[in-house]
């Protein structure tokens, strides 16, 4: 047999066994991320009309998450999964502003550049509190605050492995009233054991609580947006576990879900609090609230009612305080509502970070998809800024 008929043979194998290979990866990761089932239709017909939305900023890159301060000032994460060049900025008539400066966006000059923003919160303290993932975890995640009037560094927490692992997930915070805890969700799309976070402020030191129990476990559901399923390739469902969070007036409840749960829970902060709680006892104390929409995004006003978005119906949702579910305003606006943040002016802000149009898109679709918006409603009820 000549030496070309042999080499052709060994590439033909060789060929058959890399489809293989192929097939066989694809199987797995089918099996451990797709599939899912239709989320059940929870939409009513909204209460306050499409124009009641009032446009803040269009924005050349997708918005993560949104906080504003008592002062009114916009801080907004620009979504990781756009891979966008600054990660961290302030909205100042309507236009982005780096913050706290381009360094941090960029790394020149700066050993605390950002890497993955998403998650950020302005406290009653003044300090902005920023959750850099880290890449889901193949770096290390880090939580940091910083003065938003000097824009200086006052807090940062390198999570050790034991809290936030390779394909963690921190997403969304919240922040005590007194400062002194911050509450984290991991939702751990990746790695699939999903927890909340407790972190002490005063002590510099985090623990994992709730891992892996029901009320942080994303359930069989996979999005369905503006007409897009969202199991990318066939293969991957967008199902993470726990992730928005959102506190109380009071700063006595917190309130949490995966995005695909049929359920918002709720659990006393104080009880996240104690250390003495064994595991067992702490998920004891996980209280079923209420049927919710499919969230990613949770805040809470004064009187105790809680908003929801709900990405599938381009709607934010309401909790009402007789926890009875209704669609607050819905408009195709809303392309993936995502974060809220109330602002001292009453009003709710809205980040739509239009994840149907970027998960599993190619760069210059992402950005034929622009402008991407920030969006507020006046409720006349008030909120907590910065929640």
């Amino acid at each position: 047999m000549s030496g070309r008929s042999l080499l052709g043979r060994f590439l033909s194998r060789l060929l058959t066994f890399i489809v293989i290979l192929i097939l066989l990866l694809g199987a797995a990761v089918k099996w451990r991320y797709g599939g899912g089932n239709d989320f059940p239709a929870r939409d009513t017909p909204p209460q306050m009309p499409a124009s009641a939305l009032e446009r803040v900023a269009d924005l050349p890159t997708p918005p993560g998450n949104i906080s504003v301060s008592a002062s009114g000032r916009i801080f907004v994460s620009l979504h990781p999964e756009a891979r966008p060049a600054w990660k961290l900025v302030e909205l100042v008539d309507g236009q982005m502003k780096p913050f706290p400066n381009l360094a941090f966006q960029t790394g020149e000059g700066e050993p605390d550049s950002f890497d993955t923003v998403l998650g950020v919160r302005v406290d009653a303290q003044n300090r902005l509190w920023v959750l850099d993932n880290g890449n889901h975890g193949l770096h290390p995640a880090r939580l940091m605050a910083f003065d938003i009037d000097s824009g200086e560094l006052v807090e940062k927490f390198i999570f050790p492995r034991e809290i936030a692992g390779y394909g963690s997930h921190l997403n969304d915070l919240q922040v005590m009233p007194d400062g002194n805890t911050v509450f984290i969700s991991d939702a751990s799309l990746l790695a699939q054991n999903p927890a909340l976070i407790v972190y002490d402020v005063a002590n510099h030191s985090a623990r994992r609580v709730l891992d892996e129990h029901p009320s942080v476990t994303a359930e069989y559901y996979t999005p369905r947006v503006q007409g897009r399923r969202m199991e990318l390739f066939y293969l991957f469902s967008v199902r993470p576990g726990v992730d928005a969070v959102g506190l109380d007036a009071n700063g006595l409840w917190l309130y949490f879900a995966p995005m695909s749960s049929l359920h918002l829970y709720r659990v006393k902060t104080a009880d996240l609090m104690d250390e003495s709680l064994s595991a067992s006892q702490l998920a004891n104390r996980v209280e079923i609230f209420a049927p919710k929409t499919m969230t990613d995004g949770i805040s809470v006003d004064q009187r105790g009612n809680v908003y929801l978005t709900d990405i599938e119906h381009s709607a934010i949702a309401v909790l009402w305080q007789d926890r009875t579910l209704g669609t607050l305003i819905q408009s195709p606006l809303l392309r993936w509502p995502d974060g809220l943040s109330f602002g001292a002016d009453g009003a709710l802000y809205i980040s739509c970070s239009s994840l149907q149009q970027v998960l599993g898109r190619l760069p210059v679709q992402i950005d034929r998809a622009a402008p991407y918006q920030v969006y507020r409603v006046r409720l006349g009820v008030p909120g907590i800024p910065g929640r």
